[in-house]
């Protein structure tokens, strides 16, 4: 199952660098996931996670998260999606375990200690890809709900500049275990290039 830890350490992350400043991010794309709850926007990070962002673009560009469901919520934490078992109800008990790549395989993590979102940490708003261990990367993702305390084993790849307040109403849907009770679905991913 790929997910991430429940160390629910809340707080002492350093959340807030410029997007292009100097101490931040390089943003190389802006993208919107569309849900049946509103529109989350996204800055997305090449530079520090280059071949994530491919993956997540070219999945994105092909319209692999159309239908897609967040299948897991942990208020406080973390709300995650990207496996296309979640367009299957007959497939629930499995929930969490698919996932695909561009690549056509799993694909590294990108976990440079000098990047400016590895330092940044696991903020408010950060997306970073789920996984089941090391080098294990396919579709899944997930955005922190907080300042989350995690081992620096996620790629980030992004954060949420606008739509926090989707993110939170998604965060407090009725559960069923993790899984909302009402299905969350994303009905679009648009990604556009960041001109230099």
């Amino acid at each position: 199952m790929m997910s991430i830890s429940i160390a629910l350490g809340l707080g002492g992350v350093a959340a807030g660098l410029a997007a292009n400043g100097n101490d931040g991010p390089v943003v190389t794309y802006k993208a919107v996931i569309s849900t049946s709850l509103g529109d989350i926007e996204l800055e997305l990070y090449g530079k520090d996670a280059p071949k994530t962002v491919a993956n997540f673009v070219g999945l994105a560009e092909k319209g692999f998260y159309n239908d897609i469901l967040f299948h897991r919520v942990v208020p406080g934490f973390v709300i995650q999606a990207g496996d296309p078992k979640t367009k299957d109800t007959s497939l629930k008990h499995v929930w969490g375990t698919g996932g695909e790549s561009i690549y056509g395989h799993e694909f590294e993590d990108e976990l440079d200690p000098a990047a400016p979102s590895y330092v940044r940490g696991y903020a408010e708003g950060v997306l970073a890809m789920a996984n089941r261990g090391k080098n294990t990367n396919t579709s899944q993702w997930f955005i922190c709900l907080a300042d989350v305390q995690l081992p620096k084993n996620y790629t980030i790849f992004g954060k949420v500049t606008k739509g926090m307040d989707v993110v939170h109403k998604i965060e407090h849907v009725d559960l069923a275990g993790s899984a909302p009770r009402e299905p969350v679905k994303i009905t679009g991913v648009s990604v556009k290039k960041v001109e230099d």
